[in-house]
């Protein structure tokens, strides 16, 4: 299948096209035949939708390829950083990419996992924000574990907590990335540790293959309670997105048409309120978790579908959820 031809099949005009957005959530990478590099995403980000500036999260991508083990992931932000050097020359437009970096140190290490950071910290020391070390496991062999390889119930790991513990002493953040039956464990990590900022990815995972194909409305009861408890926790913050994708159950990537954004919008609706009717607009983002969420819809339908869903918010709470939460999260230079 031609995937950009089978997206250019939807095309909308741009709702709201000068509503500033910090798209927080996206890759670069160029690995087993897939390139999203710089270039390709400000094809995306040049689509229509005034995107003032993003945040990688990291991927496995250009690790280096020899030294010790563990510093090998810096090479990630060390790519990052380059790329994110071109876009601010001002010679790609003036969208800020990758203005900050998440990346991944193995909190496995414990104590030890401290002079990794400090090396992430060295490679990029403007715009390296934190670490994510996703843990997302099933035991069912039809749901594909995180690309870290995680044991089941590592965030409750005595020593995946030693190494989480450094990253208060550092000032760092953590993304959280794993399946929505995960969310009991990861509540306890977050009360444990109440003074590290952490912001959950892609509403907690909701899983729709596997044991839960077909099982929407009972994901979402027990999905839902669980976000509520877990807005207790004042360090938390929520990204809004990535749940286009293949384990999220939809099945959209096997159409002969992608949705539009109505249809991402109703489908996705009731999820994206509870969170921020729970959280907040001012601990809530937007993020289009580029190229992954590209299987199922284009850059500019989902930014619409967003845009759509929050058409009822106050200006203040708009302004929250496409920038200001996610620039103030990640300690990024105002607009």
């Amino acid at each position: 299948m031609d995937k950009a031809a089978w997206l250019a099949q939807v095309s909308e005009d741009i709702i709201e096209p000068d509503l500033p957005i910090c798209d927080p959530h996206h890759h670069l990478w160029d690995k087993n035949g897939s390139r999203y590099l710089l270039h390709e995403l400000l094809e995306d980000t040049g689509s229509g939708h005034n995107i003032v500036s993003t945040v990688f999260v990291e991927c496995a991508s250009m690790y280096r390829a020899t030294g010790p083990e563990a510093l090998k992931p810096v090479g990630e932000t060390e790519f990052v950083q380059g790329q994110a050097a071109m876009s601010a020359s001002g010679e790609y437009g003036n969208t800020l990419v990758a203005a900050g970096i998440v990346s991944f140190a193995d909190l496995c290490l414990g104590a030890d996992v401290r002079p990794v950071l400090e090396a992430h910290i060295a490679a990029s020391p403007n715009r390296f924000r934190g670490i994510r070390h996703a843990v997302s496991f099933h035991s069912d062999e039809r749901i594909r574990n995180a690309h870290t390889h995680p044991p089941e119930h590592l965030m409750l790991d005595e020593r995946f907590r030693t190494g989480f513990a450094e990253l208060e002493r550092l000032g760092l953040t953590f993304d959280a990335w794993f399946y929505h039956h995960q969310l009991a464990e990861f509540i306890d990590l977050a009360r444990t540790f109440p003074n590290v900022s952490i912001v959950l990815d892609h509403l907690g995972g909701p899983l729709g293959i596997g044991p839960y194909e077909g099982k929407s409305a009972e994901v979402f009861a027990v999905w839902k309670d669980h976000i509520s408890e877990l807005s207790e926790c004042m360090n938390v913050h929520l990204k809004l997105g990535g749940i286009n994708m293949k384990v999220n159950g939809h099945q959209w990537h096997k159409r002969d048409k992608p949705p539009g954004s109505d249809e991402l919008a109703n489908t996705n609706g009731p999820w994206f309120e509870h969170c921020i009717d729970s959280f907040g607009a001012d601990r809530c983002m937007f993020e289009s978790n580029f190229p992954v969420d590209k299987e199922s819809a284009s850059y500019p339908v989902i930014w619409n579908a967003f845009k759509k869903l929050s058409a009822g918010r106050s200006p203040e709470e708009k302004s929250a959820l496409f920038h200001d939460t996610a620039t103030r999260f990640y300690r990024l230079a105002p607009a």
